[in-house]
């Protein structure tokens, strides 16, 4: 049985996590997050997605989703996970082959915060647990769309991946990496034709502009102690990081971008706690 002390600790700790985690929360990269809308309407939202890539003759694009509440964001930051869409032949579980989109992800790790790993998976899968049907997407000039192919088919592709996660990992460094450092790198790395991180960390110094993290440093510096996958270790001054956003301007102004645009569903309503319950999407 707790102790009087103890049980004072471990409320003051709760208590602690509760007023960090709306300051400081990053993480919507976990693959498998709790539905908050219903199988139907993600599996919609992802056809209506892949169709309107399939539409412009896309091969491979920037995708991102929000997984965790937009007021809960820090400012500047619009989107909380980003991934790559590249257009292959996909095997069905009955051994048809047919067109479609597979997603390349860095996912963090639920059972480890603050690792990562490199995962393919599809449209539905990725805006399985979204909390709001609302993508940002960046289809890049078709010379770069085939570098980027390329790269992706390649050794190269894993080469650029850093298992050492954290949330607002530096994108000028390879101490720690996110996944939307990780793409950054992959467009720089095709951009440049190079797997050498050097030169990626240099030409991104050069030319990419991060986004400052607008949080409270007490709060940021409590939440490095401890939350996993938060850590300040690979920062020098004032904390910034890549953002869906911030690719999408650097895109844009070296050319690098065919078009940058949503799509929104906004008729689509999450499933009520009662609906969550009967059906266990939300456990």
């Amino acid at each position: 049985m707790a102790t009087r002390p103890n049980r004072i600790i471990t409320l003051l700790f709760t208590a602690l996590l509760c007023w960090l985690t709306p300051a400081v929360s990053f993480a919507g990269s976990h693959q498998d997050a709790p539905l908050q809308y219903s199988p139907e309407q993600i599996i919609d939202f992802s056809k209506r997605f892949e169709k309107d890539l399939a539409a412009k003759g896309v091969r491979v694009a920037i995708v991102s989703r929000l997984g965790r509440p937009r007021g809960e964001l820090p400012p500047g930051l619009r989107y909380t996970h980003v991934g790559l869409a590249v257009y292959s032949i996909i095997t069905t579980s009955d051994g048809r082959q047919l067109p479609g989109y597979a997603m390349y992800n860095l996912y963090q790790s639920s059972a480890e915060p603050d690792h990562s790993d490199l995962i393919q998976d599809f449209p539905a899968d990725f805006f399985a647990g979204v909390y709001a049907l609302d993508t940002g997407i960046i289809i890049p000039k078709p010379d770069l769309q085939q570098r980027m192919l390329e790269l992706i088919a390649s050794p190269a592709y894993k080469k650029l991946h850093s298992p050492n996660y954290s949330a607002i990992a530096n994108p000028f460094n390879d101490k720690l990496q996110n996944c939307t450092e990780f793409v950054l790198d992959v467009v720089t790395a095709a951009l440049y034709q190079t797997d050498d991180i050097r030169k990626i960390k240099a030409n991104e110094k050069a030319y990419f502009e991060a986004q400052p993290v607008e949080i409270n440093p007490l709060k940021l510096a409590l939440g490095s102690m401890f939350m996993k996958d938060i850590s300040l270790s690979d920062q020098q001054g004032k904390p910034e990081l890549a953002t869906f956003t911030t690719i999408a301007r650097f895109m844009e102004k070296y050319h690098l971008a065919d078009s940058v645009y949503t799509i929104v569903d906004d008729k689509a309503v999450p499933m009520s706690a009662e609906e969550k319950e009967k059906s266990g999407f939300g456990q």
